[in-house]
């Protein structure tokens, strides 16, 4: 039998919050075979990513208190893992919840039978501070708070610093899924106190899928020990080895994926760093939300709650739009969106992260123009 060669596939430029379009390096990266054992890998890739990942995670100190853990898996492992391990008999954790991955918080804390309660603000909404510390009040047994940081169901920041302070003030353990905002937009952990933070490969670092990781205190991943649901998913299993075998993994370790990252990270400082990364995106996002206006189109929320990661649009409201017409419009341009994962408003997702510069915005918006047109 005689297989025809593949066709190449289209270039898509990913306009979502991960997996990213990445660079042509970080492609290239990944086209050496490394041994998953073998020493000079872990010594010579696997920890000067740890220490990398610690000092971005500490811009101004403290990170003799910490330490980085990477963990086989999407995000989600993360999250599950850092859950299973860190909330242990004794312990309640209050978790906040306004969007998917708030909502799969409460479901990872559910399926493992976590002590939890649920502070669920709505999609659309903020969570406030205030409500918060009545939590404390109602249930003095919450021991951790978990929240997402940047939220992609509509694109959100939730107010990190404020939840942190409350935290500090009243004893609490922060945990914080910052999946779509660790690498794009600065995170101080040492400053802000949290307890563990969650993030994975191929977000704002622009990596590619096969790895999360977590950056926690030194004491969190001690108490850690023992308590774990899982034997894949045990944090402190993962860092206790990493930690004594200079950068060993438990089980096998996404090479390739490691490679990718490793170059990510050089990027990312050839970038200038967080805080360049940071106005990139910003640009990206707000070159977006005018264009998109012109053309009609409605961002869900406010400006001050918007993330630079991804913005949720409202769909136009005419009987012609039909999102997986318009979704098949774009890509047929080689632009790919996401559908909306709001429940209660008809929307859809345009991301702004990743290799994406303002001039791709510039002929997404194009796109978008030509696709309205056959729209009509």
């Amino acid at each position: 039998m005689t297989l025809l060669p593949p066709a190449r596939p289209i270039d898509y430029l990913l306009l979502t919050p991960g997996p990213l379009s990445t660079s042509p390096g970080v492609k290239a990266a990944m086209l050496f075979d490394h041994c998953t054992w073998d020493d000079d890998y872990n010594r010579n890739i696997v920890e000067p990513i740890r220490a990398e990942l610690l000092r971005l995670a500490t811009p101004h100190g403290g990170a003799d208190d910490y330490s980085c853990v990477l963990l086989q898996g999407s995000g989600s492992y993360g999250v599950e893992s850092v859950l299973g391990s860190a909330i242990g008999a004794g312990d309640h954790v209050l978790i906040v919840n306004n969007g998917a991955y708030g909502a799969r918080m409460v479901e990872i804390a559910r399926c493992l039978g976590l002590d939890y309660s649920e502070y669920d603000c709505g999609e659309t909404a903020r969570p406030d501070p205030t409500e918060i510390a009545r939590h404390f009040a109602a249930t003095p047994a919450i021991s951790h708070v978990a929240m997402v940081h940047c939220e992609t169901t509509t694109g959100m920041l939730n107010p990190l610093a404020e939840v942190a302070a409350l935290c500090r003030a009243h004893d609490k353990r922060l945990i914080v899924d910052a999946m779509s905002s660790f690498g794009g937009i600065e995170i101080d952990v040492a400053a802000l106190g949290i307890e563990l933070l969650i993030s994975a490969a191929n977000k704002c670092i622009q990596g590619v899928p096969g790895f999360c990781f977590v950056i926690a205190r030194r004491r969190a991943l001690e108490a850690c020990r023992g308590q774990a649901h899982s034997l894949a998913l045990d944090l402190y299993a993962q860092w206790h080895t990493m930690e004594t075998q200079h950068g060993k993994w438990r089980f096998t370790s996404p090479t390739h994926t490691v490679l990718a990252f490793a170059q990510a990270l050089r990027e990312l400082d050839a970038e200038g760093g967080i805080a360049s990364r940071h106005a990139r995106y910003r640009r990206n996002q707000q070159r977006l939300v005018k264009g998109m206006a012109e053309l009609g189109f409605e961002p869900l929320l406010p400006p001050d709650w918007q993330s630079p990661v991804i913005t949720a649009f409202h769909a136009p409201r005419h009987a012609e739009f039909r999102f997986q017409t318009f979704y098949d419009l774009l890509k047929a341009q080689a632009f790919v969106i996401y559908p909306g994962k709001v429940s209660q408003a008809d929307c859809f997702r345009i991301g702004t992260i990743g290799h994406v510069f303002p001039a791709d915005i510039e002929r997404l918006l194009t796109a978008v123009a030509v696709a309205r047109y056959w729209l009509k």
